[in-house]
């Protein structure tokens, strides 16, 4: 579970763990949905029965049917002591740990008819349930099978579950905290898009993609004009929220190009990244994206360029210098006003102005020279 980088892996590994240590030919770690009522599946390993998939798309059940997630494993353990686990069996037995009250889950003494029904219907004979709590709360179950005429499973083994859905909530925490900091690592904080350093990752595999399968990689640069205006007569509050407003806007344009990555590198400098989307169709979305900027009641519309290497522009061997092309587009449309986004590559190939700045000795200073250094 320490390797995982996903919920989805830490269930995984901590799955096939627990079916081994326990001596199960069938594991599961399902998840405790409150918002829809529901428990569902995120893993099975082992012995699959037929309609079982290890990783299901779907594979839910009505929490109703398990009256032990809101009753037994209620939000809190406001009745004291720790949560156990519990072994049913296929003819109805149930075996409570020692902390489960004779009340306890609903069929205590009986066994839960769903669970019998399921499984005789696949060929295993009895099961341990483990709750999974985190941070004080029942997050989910886990859920570990034997055969038909394999050896019950005692109370030993259900206190064992319990410690092993411990360790397993425990895994799972520390997986999700990794998941917190990858996501805040690559979002920017005040508009919810990706940052910088995702699209240079995201940049580098799609040259690489382009480089091996001639993919079309775009890249649409966008400088939205007039914050600075706003931030001195306004207020940075009235700036930040008239990016969060072009932040929106971009978000619904990059909707348009499927996979597209949406962006926001710094300042008031955004970017949308389109891997696969022919160029054609990448500058549509970028006239689009003029266009919606323009009707923002704030700002002075965006300066937007798109480099593409699906037109003109010479070949791209790495992401600076695709990023050096878009700029030059972007600042030739700033120094313009251009109402319309500027291409690199399509006003004369090489000779295109756009990609003879892109590719010019860099001899400006200050903030000219900040925006080719990529």
């Amino acid at each position: 579970m320490a390797a995982a980088h996903t919920p989805r892996e830490s269930a995984h590994a901590a799955a096939l763990g627990v079916r081994q240590a326990l001596g199960g030919s069938f594991a599961a770690i399902s998840k405790w949905e409150r918002e829809l009522g529901k428990l569902r599946v995120l893993v099975n390993t082992g012995e699959l029965a037929e309609g079982e998939e290890e990783f299901p798309d779907d594979e839910s059940y009505p929490v109703h049917e398990f009256p032990e997630i809101v009753g037994f494993l209620h939000e809190q353990w406001a009745g004291g002591g720790e949560p156990s686990a519990w072994v049913e069996t296929a003819e109805g037995v149930h075996a409570p740990a020692p902390q489960v009250p004779e009340e306890g889950p609903a069929g205590a003494g009986g066994g839960n008819r769903q669970r019998m029904a399921a499984l005789r219907r696949r060929g295993r004979g009895c099961c341990v349930v483990a709750p999974i709590v985190l941070h004080g709360r029942a997050w989910g179950e886990l859920y570990v099978a034997r055969r038909t005429g394999e050896p019950v499973f005692g109370r030993a083994d259900a206190d064992f579950a319990s410690v092993l859905a411990a360790v397993t909530a425990a895994g799972i925490a520390q997986t999700e905290r990794l998941a917190e900091a990858r996501r805040l690592a690559f979002t920017d904080a005040l508009t919810g898009l990706a940052n910088r350093r995702a699209v240079d990752m995201r940049l580098d595999e799609a040259l690489e993609l382009h480089r091996r399968d001639e993919v079309v990689v775009s890249l649409v640069v966008c400088d939205l004009n007039g914050l600075k205006r706003v931030n001195d007569s306004r207020g940075h509050a009235v700036g930040d929220r008239l990016l969060e407003r072009f932040g929106s806007v971009l978000s619904l344009c990059g909707a348009m190009l499927p996979g597209t990555l949406v962006a926001r590198l710094g300042g008031d400098e955004f970017c949308l990244l389109a891997v696969g989307p022919p160029a054609d169709e990448v500058v549509k979305v970028a006239g689009e994206l003029c266009d919606r900027a323009g009707e923002l009641d704030l700002g002075e519309g965006v300066a937007v360029g798109v480099a593409s290497t699906g037109d003109p522009i010479g070949p791209v061997r790495s992401a600076r210098r695709l990023f050096r092309l878009a700029d030059a587009a972007q600042y030739k449309a700033k120094a313009e006003r251009a109402g319309e986004p500027v291409i690199a590559g399509r006003h004369g190939g090489k000779d295109d102005p756009v990609v003879r700045l892109a590719d010019a000795p860099d001899r400006r200073t200050g903030p000219e020279r900040r925006r080719f250094r990529r």
